[in-house]
């Protein structure tokens, strides 16, 4: 059985910009490394293809803040209902202890 090798993305980035930037050809890389054609291919396509996502806000994060905007603001209102039920509190007690 023949085992695959794995490629980390780090590594699949720099031999794609190897390509890319010109500093050696696609064939040149493939030998260098050992690695079919077709498959550097298959990776400088995907960098490409995914390349303007880079420049995008990343979603989860910006959902993630949003989230979090919305939790504060809830956060807020609450610590605001409890200082007014604290101080409610505080003067029907004394109210109370008037009697």
């Amino acid at each position: 059985m023949v085992k695959r090798r794995r490629f980390t993305a780090e590594f699949k980035a720099r031999v794609v910009l190897e390509i890319i930037s010109g500093a050696k050809t696609q064939v040149e890389v493939a030998r260098e490394h050992r690695i079919k054609p077709d498959l550097l291919a298959r990776w400088k396509r995907q960098f490409l293809e995914k390349a303007s996502s880079v420049f995008e806000k990343d979603r989860p994060d910006h959902e993630a803040e949003k989230r979090i905007a919305e939790l504060e603001q809830a956060l807020g209102r609450k610590t605001l209902e409890l200082e007014v039920a604290k101080k409610a509190s505080s003067i029907f007690s004394r109210l109370n202890d008037g009697r």
